[in-house]
């Protein structure tokens, strides 16, 4: 019910206008506070009957899956056969004995166990969203039709109680911005405004965020890899000074992920960044205290006061001739675990992980993001809270 209230306050905003040629499209994003998940509402179904349905947004996911109990009218559900087009052209694809396209895939969360992938019917059915202007929603656009897997609800072990499936953001040829771009005739795009609270933003096509004062974005090379989005990484600085590493751990450079809540960092990267965070910590007042996991490095803030201003990193990528400084500080650095207690909200990954750095939701929230798969280019703003705003 909370889902769906939050729907309507935001459907509320909308004022009706004539669809332009330049419109965007836009969905909300809403935070699970106590799993860290983000997802938005989709409409699926038909006009009337359609049935706002809370998916997890994940950019390593093919096919959106749901449990489609969560629609309202089954009976618009189209089911997918195996010998059609669509269902060859899903990487993945099988058939059942009743000859419907069935998928299976990797679960974005829960643990590793014979429930580890999603497995269900490839259907089709209606998807509503929203037109913006000036950055705001300002009417229901025409419904179009797109591809997902039904699953059963054991596949949804994991995800938070609200939510009914993971809605397919990855660079594949179903991701769900792709039917949507594809469907409305825009530019394949899209972009994320992660809130730390309240509701953010989910562009399809173009953005206009900050309406008439938008943010200043930086650009570097999207490299596309085994249906994950990684950039380049040259550099990693904390307060200006380059913490010591192997080349070789930056070679793969940074996954980004909408699932995974804190930054994972390789063994030897996580203790560059936690040596070099604890000497700006103490220098400022602040104590070591236990861990408190899932972080191993955490202060009391003494006579520093209220301060999540302790240092500032920076990741070196590759712009336009030039390296460009991604930066991170003050409530993207920290977590607070209690009320005089902090802690470096990056996560020790290990020595032999598959990526040395998996950039998370904490790190992601409060900046714009934009994919552009037309030119294979991420364009990111500074934290917006140094332009006085947030994707809240």
């Amino acid at each position: 019910m909370g889902s769906l209230m939050h729907l309507i306050v935001f459907v509320s905003m909308f004022a009706a206008k004539t669809l332009t040629s330049e419109a965007q499209y836009l969905l909300p994003v809403t935070k699970h506070e106590p799993t860290k998940q983000y997802y938005t509402a989709v409409n699926i179904g038909a006009g009337g009957m359609s049935s706002p349905v809370n998916l997890l947004l994940d950019l390593g996911t093919n096919l959106t899956w749901l449990n489609c109990r969560k629609i309202r009218l089954l009976s618009s559900l189209r089911v997918v056969t195996c010998k059609s087009s669509t269902c060859k052209s899903i990487p993945g694809n099988g058939c059942d004995i009743k000859n419907t396209c069935l998928y299976t895939q990797p679960r974005p969360v829960g643990k590793t166990n014979t429930l580890a992938t999603a497995t269900g019917r490839v259907v089709q059915d209606n998807a509503t969203i929203f037109t913006t202007q000036v950055g705001k929603p300002i009417s229901i656009a025409p419904s179009r039709r797109f591809t997902f897997s039904c699953a059963v609800e054991k596949y949804l072990q994991g995800l938070a109680p609200p939510i009914a499936g993971v809605l397919a953001l990855s660079p594949g040829e179903f991701p769900f911005w792709r039917e949507m771009t594809s469907a409305y005739n825009i530019i394949p795009k899209f972009a994320l405004c992660l809130p730390s609270s309240s509701l953010g933003y989910f562009y399809i096509g173009a953005h206009s965020f900050g309406g008439s004062n938008p943010v200043p974005m930086s650009l570097t090379p999207l490299k596309i890899d085994s249906g994950k989005y990684l950039v380049s990484v040259t550099s990693i600085n904390v307060d200006g000074v380059p913490l010591t590493l192997d080349a070789s751990l930056l070679e793969r450079g940074a996954q980004l992920s909408t699932v995974v809540p804190y930054t994972v960092l390789q063994t030897d990267i996580y203790n560059a960044l936690a040596h070099s965070f604890t000497l700006n910590a103490t220098k400022i007042g602040m104590s070591e205290v236990p861990e408190h996991a899932p972080f191993k490095h955490c202060f009391e803030e003494g006579a520093s006061g209220k301060n999540m201003d302790v240092s500032v990193m920076e990741i070196g990528l590759p712009g336009n001739g030039r390296e460009v400084k991604w930066r991170f500080q003050g409530a993207n650095m920290v977590e607070r675990v209690s009320e005089t207690v902090i802690c470096l909200a990056f996560v020790d990954g290990g020595k032999k992980p598959n990526e040395s750095i998996v950039i998370g939701t904490h790190q992601l929230q409060n900046y714009l993001i934009e994919f552009d798969l037309s030119t294979t280019r991420m364009a990111f703003s500074d934290p917006l809270v140094l332009h006085n705003m947030s994707c809240s």
